[in-house]
């Protein structure tokens, strides 16, 4: 099987401070990649170097695009690569008001990505609002309120539902259940979990919190210090952990 996303050798800093530092790794199609690791390991500056938000000192990350075939997202065009971002690639912040308008409605919220791909017609945008709407299990009654008038977990998966109108492919995830409350937590995890399946999605999910890697995730990266020191199957890494940081990891968790 032909991977999705090759990545290659992968490298960032910040001065004297490493980001990430030689990282490779295949993603396939249907596959969830969870990258995990303390504050400052680098997780977080991977996954933007990996969706375009910045830009890599080094490395290729080669994408398996509907439209061009594999492509080098690091050397593309802007253009090319802003193109990806709304169709073949969906990112999905920590902070759902990043990825929202909040000045505008719920179903123009959704709709405004499906304009962004060239759709015109208003009653087919606002069903298709609709239909979202309730995938993502908010009332369609909603849809013409503003998401400032929404609970922060609502917020997150209108968030899912402007991200997934366009049929991504490949969903970039920060910390997409970091502070909700417990119960609300667990319901995203549930949603985003039955999402996945539904639509065959890759997606790679940058947390601290070993329980959403265990729900959500096929295979794990653990890092640390900008490096990759531990990855394989979810249960083998967590279950079964090799490297003494990965140890500390998990036994941290246990003992909370």
């Amino acid at each position: 099987m032909t991977p999705l996303l090759s990545v290659h050798q992968l490298n960032k800093d910040y001065g004297n401070h490493r980001g990430c530092f030689d990282v490779n790794f295949d993603l396939y199609p249907g596959e969830v990649l969870g990258i995990v690791g303390e504050s400052g390991s680098g997780k977080s500056t991977l996954l933007n170097c990996l969706a375009g938000h910045q830009s890599p000192d080094a490395g290729q990350v080669l994408f398996n695009s509907k439209r061009l075939g594999t492509v080098d997202t690091i050397t593309m065009a802007e253009s090319e690569r802003r193109h990806l971002a709304r169709t073949d690639w969906a990112f999905v912040h920590q902070n759902p008001r990043d990825g929202l308008r909040l000045g505008i409605s719920a179903g123009a919220n959704i709709g405004e990505r499906l304009m962004a791909v060239g759709a015109r017609h208003f009653g087919n945008i606002r069903e298709t609002a609709l239909q979202w709407m309730q995938k993502v299990e908010l009332h369609p009654s909603r849809v013409d309120d503003r998401p400032s008038t929404f609970s922060g977990g609502m917020q997150q998966r209108l968030q899912i539902a402007r991200n997934l109108v366009t049929s991504p492919r490949l969903i970039f995830m920060d910390e997409p259940t970091s502070g909700l409350d417990v119960s609300v937590q667990a319901t995203l995890l549930d949603l985003l979990r039955n999402l996945v399946r539904e639509f065959h999605l890759s997606a790679i999910v940058v947390t601290h919190d070993l329980g959403v890697v265990r729900m959500l995730a096929d295979r794990v990266m653990v890092m640390q210090q900008g490096q990759v020191i531990e990855t394989g199957l979810v249960d083998q890494v967590l279950d079964d952990p090799q490297h003494a940081y990965t140890q500390l990891l998990v036994s941290s968790i246990l003992q909370v």
